[in-house]
């Protein structure tokens, strides 16, 4: 925070992030009390995710060859799109099943393109390499932030202003990001790699050949893929139906304290780890967190009781921002720097761009067996995976 730019940074990933979650809590609610479909809340997190899944290397291979503020504000004014779209047909009361998949696309779409090229701006804002780990940790705590206010923030404006002329109003909260990125410093060295040719799927599979041999690299690329393949953040778009089962009064106040439980416990995390500073980021460290994540959602799907539910979420958004920052920090000190926009998009194809299949593993079989089962279930599959990769990965520092 000492560094007057990533100060600006950070502030506006916090509204951007409000704004992404105002639109989630908004869209979500509304999809829900119209259809009632757990298959297309499992269709929320394909769609979401796919793309990261899908154009993360090819993303983070343009921002090493272009400049990354322009790809950032590609993708606000496609938050933006998506936004407005929501407004106009719930405003005129036109929404049907094909309209909500494709909004919900082009929300997936404006994700993939500033998420990569945000993390590659990190290094122009802090400067040192010796602050990227605590840059790299308040970023996610800025998103988690973001994460926690927007249910909030959502429901005053659900509250004053209806969810039709409030997600309208959501559209003017990604401006200043749009705005600032004009004017955000950005060095002569990010642009160094700016001659290398993007090549789509050649890109991926040369990235992961060139980072074989590191076993911190593979180690957290394989931790994030496997959290989120299995888990991700499934059970977001499933919390109305959560709310519901847990039947504590209001089902749309208990839908946001369910949600802000969860990013309250991020946000404490990121408060924690900065202000402790002794927890050593090595791959043995965050498997071990990402067990205790594992864990706490396991218990948090089977218990019937809401005080303990919340609890629960707020460990797992404890453990899963302390396991993911960390990780994410461990694959940008080591990845090479003439390669570095493509290493961090295939971090993000596996920890963003997996999470298109935990719409299956927790949503589509969820609405077979049922929401509980299918995330303990989940769980329990994952926690068989951490231990086998903890075995693996004994020894690397």
């Amino acid at each position: 925070m000492k560094h007057a730019p990533y100060r600006a940074q950070f502030a506006l990933v916090v509204l951007t992030m409000m704004a992404d979650n105002i639109e989630h809590v908004i869209s979500y609610w509304m999809v829900f009390q119209k259809f009632h479909s757990p298959a297309l809340a499992g269709f929320a997190v394909l769609s979401h995710w796919l793309p990261y899944l899908a154009f993360s290397v090819a993303v983070g291979a343009l921002a090493d060859r272009f400049d990354p503020r322009r790809i950032i504000q590609c993708g606000m004014l496609l938050f933006i799109t998506a936004s407005a779209g929501w407004g106009v047909f719930f405003i005129t009361d036109t929404l049907e099943m094909w309209s909500a998949m494709l909004l919900l696309v082009i929300h997936g779409c404006a994700g993939v393109l500033w998420t990569t090229p945000n993390q590659l701006l990190l290094y122009d804002l802090v400067g040192s390499p010796a602050d990227l780990p605590s840059a790299v940790r308040l970023n996610a705590m800025a998103r988690y932030l973001g994460v926690l206010v927007g249910p909030g923030v959502g429901g005053v404006i659900m509250l004053t202003m209806g969810p039709n002329h409030g997600i309208i109003l959501n559209t003017l909260f990604y401006v200043p990001m749009v705005i600032w990125l004009f004017w955000a410093p950005m060095s002569a060295k990010g642009a160094m790699t700016g001659r290398i040719a993007v090549r789509g799927l050649a890109d991926i599979i040369q990235t992961i050949r060139d980072i074989g041999t590191n076993r911190i690299l593979t180690s957290m690329t394989i931790l994030a893929g496997v959290t989120s393949f299995m888990i991700g953040n499934a059970y977001g778009p499933q919390m109305p139906n959560f709310a519901n089962d847990l039947g504590h009064g209001d089902p749309g106040v208990s839908y946001s304290v369910l949600l802000a439980a969860d990013a309250g416990g991020a946000f404490l995390a990121g408060f924690a780890l900065e202000a402790w500073g002794k927890l050593k980021a090595t791959p043995a460290t965050a498997i071990l967190l990402a067990t205790l994540w594992c864990l706490s959602l396991l218990a948090f799907a089977a218990v019937p009781i809401y005080a303990l539910a919340i609890v629960l979420l707020f460990a797992a958004g404890f453990f899963e921002l302390s396991f993911n920052t960390m990780a994410q920090a461990l694959v940008q000190l080591n990845a090479p720097p003439e390669i570095r926009g493509r290493v961090v998009g295939l971090y993000a194809m596996a920890s963003l761009g997996m999470r298109t299949f935990s719409g299956i593993t927790v949503g589509l079989v969820g609405s077979w067996i049922g929401i509980h089962w299918s995330l303990g279930l989940a769980a329990a599959v994952l926690l068989g995976f951490l231990l086998l990769l903890r075995q693996r990965t004994a020894g690397a520092k």
